[in-house]
């Protein structure tokens, strides 16, 4: 379990950097890249949000993430163009711990399947090119 924590850490490392080098600036922790996940699907741009925006952008985030293992599904978009999901299935009832170690591993996920993002191989002396 630790040597699969420290591989996901590395990777997670790794997408932060890759972030970072796209847009410009590294964001601060797992809710940002959440946050900037939503602002992608939602397809507006960069622009300023308000309060109740960055909630729902943070809960677009989050369902699109978990949609991949099948626990959300896009029902469609309103008249603003906001997509709403709807919950297929219940989470399994995790610590917090647990909690962002699922939402990162989908995270990393998503950026794989979205934009062909490869996580670098791991070895004893480092990431390999």
């Amino acid at each position: 379990m630790f040597k699969r924590d420290l591989e996901l850490d590395r990777i997670w490392a790794s997408l932060i950097k890759n972030i970072e080098a796209t847009i410009g600036k590294k964001p601060k922790d797992l809710n940002a890249v959440i946050f900037l996940i939503g602002v992608q699907e939602l397809g507006k741009g960069s622009k300023n949000f308000s309060k109740e925006e960055k909630q729902d952008l943070m809960h677009i985030g989050i369902c699109k993430v978990l949609s991949l293992s099948g626990y959300y599904e896009l029902e469609g978009l309103d008249e603003d163009g906001w997509p709403h999901w709807k919950m297929l299935k219940k989470l399994p009832h995790f610590d917090l711990l647990e909690q962002e170690r699922l939402l990162k591993m989908h995270v990393i996920e998503y950026f794989e399947k979205e934009f062909n993002w490869t996580a670098p191989e791991f070895t004893s002396e480092g990431p390999t090119i």
